[in-house]
């Protein structure tokens, strides 16, 4: 059973990312203080949810929660600055969207740079152990994924409405057959060395 916070903080803002390990697309961020009353039978880590669950509960945490926030780094910007700067400035910008001001920021993983002078805790697979966090979880994941269904429009031949810019072996043989597109981070390895070779 998942714990609403990590802290006695009323405005406790739970945060964390989604798009970290990907070839292609932003690292999306989201930051979310729920209310004390929270509750709801299956939210847990995104990861651990089925897509048609995520999708279910967006509107219900947007709805219920006390404030949210989502922030997008695009590619570009995630190769400028590499990704745990990415993850660590999505997290930031999405806690500036917070029209509640937190209290206390809980963070999913290790990683984290002070916020103003909100005092935070990190803690590693905290979107398997609180609500903040895993709430926060579920809405970069749904972001994520449905800006990568849209762009996946623009260049069907990477399958991204299905691998969501994830290393898959599908998503690498379009990228040795096609090339990089301009969504893919410049930064990343995106072919195994074995596999440049062969280009």
């Amino acid at each position: 059973m998942l714990k609403l916070r990590y802290t006695d903080y009323i405005h406790e803002a739970g945060t964390d990312e989604a798009g970290r390990g990907c070839l292609a697309g932003p690292v999306v961020a989201a930051a979310v203080i729920l209310p004390p009353n929270f509750k709801h039978e299956f939210l847990t880590d995104s990861k651990q949810l089925s897509e048609k669950k995520r999708a279910a509960l967006r509107p219900y945490i947007e709805e219920q929660a006390v404030a949210y926030g989502v922030a997008f780094i695009h590619e570009k910007e995630v190769d400028e600055l590499n990704v745990l700067q990415a993850s660590i400035t999505g997290m930031h910008r999405a806690l500036a969207k917070l029209q509640t001001p937190p209290e206390f920021i809980a963070v999913d993983g290790n990683k984290f740079k002070p916020y103003h002078d909100v005092p935070y805790e990190t803690l590693i697979k905290g979107d398997g152990r609180f609500l903040n966090i895993a709430a926060a979880s579920i809405l970069a994941k749904t972001y994520r994924d449905e800006f990568m269904e849209k762009i996946h429009e623009e260049f069907p031949a990477y399958n991204w409405q299905k691998n969501k810019g994830y290393p898959t072996k599908e998503h690498r043989n379009a990228i040795r057959e096609f090339g990089p597109t301009p969504y893919h981070r410049k930064s990343f390895k995106l072919l195994p060395d074995q596999l440049k070779l062969s280009l």
